[in-house]
């Protein structure tokens, strides 16, 4: 009986400090207030070895800013890590490419980009969405408070965060190193404004929650324009692409190599 017992409390400690060690996540948890009062909550994933301001100031990392899709809208800060972005956290990945990782939450009923994603095409709204507004305030603050290195600022994005991904550059292309939109959508009129940004445009052949066209006609755009964006189409997949791109260690090769002149 008691060696029964003993062997119930060891399992259910095994088993408690098991439960302990899979909920502990890289990505910090934190919330922004932004100036319109709003609160947004978003994760940060530092650089497994980091430098300080006071023993190497001039050493400074990437950054990059993840945007999830319209599933892991919220506020309980913990969605928005549930596709795409767990791959940055891979140990290999961030050993060979240390970097900071952004992934701000949207709220629930919020966009990043005030579009149909289902239309055609979409002309860019003159103002950033609200949860777009407060991306754009989270980034400064990032960069004031952490060593960024702000010629290697980077943005990709899934489905909504796709078209956030493009929306961003297209008010911002001096800011951004480059951008790797997935099963998004951009703005056509603009693609002069992004000759200059290096792309990886993402898509599945058989998406039929956002049309494949959307990606295609951007690329074209960007083509016409004087530019050369990098073209990726999964002929057979579907919308849920993302584990594709980001488990493919050319992706972070490519990205990790760009730099803003």
């Amino acid at each position: 009986m008691r060696l029964f017992l003993r062997l119930f409390l060891l399992i259910s400690i095994s088993g408690i400090l098991f439960m302990s060690n899979a909920q502990k996540s890289p990505f910090y948890k934190f919330k922004f207030r932004t100036e319109s009062k709003d609160t947004l909550y978003y994760r940060l994933l530092p650089p497994m070895v980091r430098a300080s301001k006071a023993k190497a100031p001039k050493i400074r990392y990437p950054l990059v800013v993840f945007l999830h899709g319209s599933g892991e809208r919220g506020n309980d800060n913990e969605q928005q890590l549930k596709n795409g972005v767990s791959f940055f956290a891979d140990t290999i990945t961030r050993k060979k490419f240390p970097t900071y990782v952004l992934v701000p939450q949207c709220p629930v009923d919020k966009k990043w980009a005030d579009v149909d994603f289902h239309a055609a095409s979409n002309k860019m709204p003159a103002d950033p969405s609200s949860a777009m507004d407060g991306v754009i305030q989270l980034i400064n603050s990032i960069i004031e408070q952490n060593l960024i290195d702000t010629s290697r600022i980077y943005v990709t994005g899934i489905s909504m965060g796709g078209f956030g991904t493009f929306d961003l550059i297209s008010r911002y292309p001096d800011i951004f190193a480059a951008g790797a939109p997935v099963c998004g959508g951009g703005y056509e009129d603009l693609a002069k404004d992004l000759v200059q940004v290096p792309l990886w445009i993402f898509h599945g052949g058989k998406d039929d929650i956002v049309s494949p066209a959307r990606s295609r006609s951007m690329v074209e755009a960007i083509k016409k324009a004087g530019g050369n964006p990098k073209y990726t189409e999964f002929e057979d997949g579907g919308h849920i692409i993302w584990d594709k791109v980001y488990s493919d260690n050319k992706f972070y090769e490519w990205l990790f190599a760009q730099k803003r002149k």
